[in-house]
């Protein structure tokens, strides 16, 4: 296959219906451990999301809180009215007492990032909780990262309703025109360790910037982790090492 076939690949892949989150806490990704998925969403109506640079540190933070005690991020774009995130499942669910605890702790550094010797502790009252199930979903968490980021834009804007659309989308590689594989007499088309899948589209999220001409080169971008890949930036969130073991191109 040359580069411009595998281009058209990877664009009618990628324009083919996601698995889709009609609500953010209700309707289920297919999510599932020791996988790939490309999860994103965009604002509400293609409103933009990310407003200024304090928008998109504070995304990153709830990233980091609600996310990352699932798995890995491997690679992750912020764009003006959407994200793109490449992220590795350890786990599909977690004590929910467990994260919430976390993300108060993400939190307190978050606050003393910002405000040094001002920072206010994190005073939370999670009661409304204790009639909620004993776990939380990868699932239910990526819509409390979005609404909980949306709560805070709204406040700070003056605005009310939705931030992002109610159908976040995660896909995990089924798609035939690239790998192929047998499992129970069945054709099997997710990302495998080392195929070219996940190595394009991690390549696609890092483009994003460039493609909106928003930059001239992916690391010249600064709400990606196309810096962490090139060297540029030693960041904490993107787990590099483990990107390069999974997708196999160092």
């Amino acid at each position: 296959m040359n580069l411009l076939d595998g281009r058209k690949l990877l664009s009618k892949a990628l324009s083919h219906n996601f698995l889709s989150l009609d609500k953010f806490k209700h309707q289920t990704m297919q999510f599932y451990e020791n996988q790939l998925f490309h999860i994103y969403n965009q604002g509400n109506n293609r409103r933009q999301v990310f407003l200024v640079e304090e928008n998109y540190e504070f995304f990153l933070w709830k990233m980091r809180a609600y996310i990352v005690p699932f798995g890995d991020f491997i690679a992750w774009c912020l764009m003006p009215n959407h994200f793109h995130w490449l992220f590795y499942v350890r786990y599909t669910k977690i004590k929910r007492a467990d994260l919430l605890s976390y993300a108060d702790q993400v939190e307190w550094q978050r606050r003393k990032w910002k405000y040094g010797a001002r920072a206010q502790p994190v005073q939370r009252d999670w009661s409304r909780n204790k009639q909620a199930s004993e776990y939380i979903t990868l699932n239910e968490a990526v819509g409390t990262a979005q609404s909980s980021y949306g709560r805070a834009i709204n406040k700070m804007n003056q605005w009310s309703g939705r931030i992002f659309k109610d159908n976040c989308q995660a896909k995990d590689g089924w798609i035939d025109e690239f790998v192929t594989l047998s499992k129970n007499g069945k054709n099997d088309f997710r990302f495998e360790l080392g195929n070219s899948y996940g190595y394009q589209c991690l390549n696609y999220i890092h483009e994003n910037p460039v493609k909106a001409k928003l930059v001239g080169q992916a690391t010249d971008y600064k709400w990606s982790s196309a810096k962490d890949y090139a060297n540029l930036r030693n960041g904490s969130l993107c787990n590099v090492k483990l990107g390069n073991e999974l997708l196999g191109f160092i």
